[in-house]
């Protein structure tokens, strides 16, 4: 897909899927799980606007190994034949290496790749400037910058991502800042020129929907899309009245959340609140998935997965509260 074609999909409106890569009992990629989801997925298609974005941070990309990273790709790109867009995790905190997964991404046919800040080593803005300038060098399809300091230590301020949105390839950016004025000065920034999806989920897009979110991120679309495409037509079309209804749909799932992340201890986080504290949504979002007859298996050290006591409530919100079926 080219680039422009990409960023007017993106400003329309779409619930960006951040799919989980489910791993096996021997800590082994289940690509035919991986295939599983993603058929799941392209069906749900019609119900409305839905993007994929296979080993993201979401995918555990970092726990991958090279070979395992482009199977998942290229396993997600076939098995969506076109019917959806596929925007590639290619992100890595070296420039060449971002750049060959882009470049990779784009050979087997990836509509677009997402490109998270390099983390490890602080860069300088010119050198951050000159990271997504390569990659963008290296690849004829559009990218979307992952701008999420919970992951990186970095941050691209709203000046330089005005310059760096100068350049044709970049189409749209995940915006993860947790401070509400600083996401409303990226969107003045850059809103103009490049959709700003909201890259926290679900309650934050309703809170940024207002200042110009033209979409969202969600680790919940991967088993329960309806309610998310429903979020999203009620921010896109400035419904607040159903935003708020919708959204506390959600709510004992997240406070379901928040308990597994105290009692299995907060994560070992320098960065203060209100970004990340604990991680325990990965565990808990698959063990939904296997709930509800998708694969979610297990997550892959360092992430935990939740214990078999645990799923006992999880299955009560899920099927009693939330409602949802199994397939």
């Amino acid at each position: 897909m080219e680039p422009e074609k990409l960023r007017e999909l993106l400003r329309k409106g779409a619930v960006v899927v951040v799919q989980l890569t489910p791993f096996n009992e021997n800590d082994e990629v289940d690509l035919e799980g991986v295939r599983e989801n993603t058929r799941f997925l392209v069906e749900k298609r019609r119900y409305g606007p839905l993007v994929l974005v296979p080993t993201g941070s979401t995918g555990e990309h970092y726990a991958l190994t090279d070979e395992e990273r482009r199977k998942v790709i290229k396993t997600v790109v076939d098995e969506a034949g076109g019917k959806v867009p596929v925007i590639a995790g290619t992100g890595h905190s070296g420039t060449r290496v971002a750049a060959e997964y882009s470049k990779y991404a784009e050979q087997v046919g990836a509509d677009g790749v997402m490109v998270v800040l390099p983390y490890y080593h602080i860069p300088e803005e010119e050198a951050l400037y000159m990271h997504y300038k390569r990659v963008a060098d290296a690849i004829n399809i559009g990218i979307v910058i992952y701008n999420n300091a919970d992951v990186s230590k970095i941050y691209i301020r709203p000046n330089l991502m005005a310059r760096i949105a100068e350049n044709p390839k970049i189409v749209g950016v995940k915006e993860n800042t947790p401070f509400v004025q600083t996401f409303y000065e990226q969107v003045k920034a850059v809103g103009e020129k490049i959709p700003i999806l909201q890259g926290r989920g679900e309650f934050w897009f309703a809170v940024t929907a207002l200042l110009g979110a033209r979409g969202y991120i969600s680790g919940y679309a991967n088993f329960m899309p309806e309610p998310c495409v429903d979020l999203l037509r009620a921010g896109i079309n400035g419904d607040f009245k159903n935003l708020r209804t919708i959204l506390r749909k959600f709510d004992p799932y997240e406070e379901f959340i928040a308990r597994m992340g105290r009692k299995y201890g907060p994560s070992s986080t320098i960065l203060p609140y209100p970004y990340i504290g604990s991680y325990m949504v990965f565990g808990v979002m698959k063990a939904t998935m296997d709930l509800l007859g998708l694969s979610g298996k297990h997550t892959r050290l360092p992430l935990l997965d939740i214990k078999e006591e645990d799923k006992v409530e999880l299955k009560r919100i899920v099927f009693d509260v939330l409602g949802l079926s199994k397939l």
